[in-house]
């Protein structure tokens, strides 16, 4: 049976990944940092048709991750789909920073972004060597990429949120480094921007987003889905490559 695990599952895009995944997957793990949160994720998906169960996992937290992984491995065995999708954007509720370079942001949106998916990538990578084709999705987005913050082109040059952006961009090269150390393994590795999606990540994104949930879960199943001939270690978007 195909199993798919997808980080902060319970709520935006990591329901609509969860649910979208549940279509083709044999059963979908739906994690989330509060216990209550992701069984009653789970509990929806189940009503709805869905093999779903629950997981208990804060991605900033080293030990409940490596605690969720065990879990998983007494309970399946291996897994084929990993999706971190887990995201935070403390910049765009802080109102008063120190500074452009605010510390405190860069811990808190770090221990999330970058050290969460690293802690995961760690603790369930036994669990994808299992797999005969395993797939590590991470959800990135274009203002991390390089490209676009230095090009007066971009319609995301003028934004300024450094700590969210550069972790994408640290996101990013975890990517490209896995990719090519795993490129001897049938596991494929790819960054996905999801898009400006109606999300609670910032205020104003349910009511401005012009990307639905469900629209950007499709992209990060196709990227779920690679087949053997497709590309990893890879940048995507619904349109396509994008630059790194």
């Amino acid at each position: 049976m195909k199993i798919a695990l997808v980080t902060g599952a319970n709520r935006g895009i990591g329901l609509a990944v969860a649910r979208r995944l549940a279509r083709d997957c044999g059963h979908v793990i739906v994690a989330a940092r509060k216990s209550d949160a992701g069984a009653e994720a789970a509990d929806r998906l189940s009503r709805e048709g869905f093999s779903v169960s629950s997981l208990t996992m804060d991605v900033s937290d080293p030990a409940s991750v490596r605690a969720a992984a065990a879990e998983v491995s007494e309970r399946v065995g291996h897994l084929d789909v990993l999706v971190n999708n887990a995201g935070i954007l403390p910049e765009a509720t802080n109102a008063d920073p120190k500074e452009v370079l605010d510390l405190a942001m860069f811990e808190q949106t770090y221990a999330t972004n970058v050290l969460g998916p690293v802690a995961v990538v760690e603790a369930f990578l036994p669990l994808i060597r299992k797999s005969p084709a395993g797939r590590i999705v991470n959800v990135s987005s274009t203002v991390g990429s390089l490209a676009h913050q230095t090009d007066p082109n971009s319609p995301w040059h003028s934004m300024v949120v450094p700590a969210y952006q550069s972790s994408k961009a640290a996101l990013n090269a975890i990517t490209i480094v896995l990719s090519k150390a795993l490129a001897d393994t049938s596991i494929k590795v790819t960054s996905v921007c999801p898009g400006w999606v109606q999300t609670d990540l910032a205020p104003g994104n349910k009511e401005q987003a012009p990307v639905t949930p469900e629209e950007a879960a499709e992209v990060i199943a196709q990227a779920a889905a690679l087949s053997t001939a497709d590309a990893t270690g890879t940048f995507i978007d619904a349109h396509g490559p994008v630059k790194w």
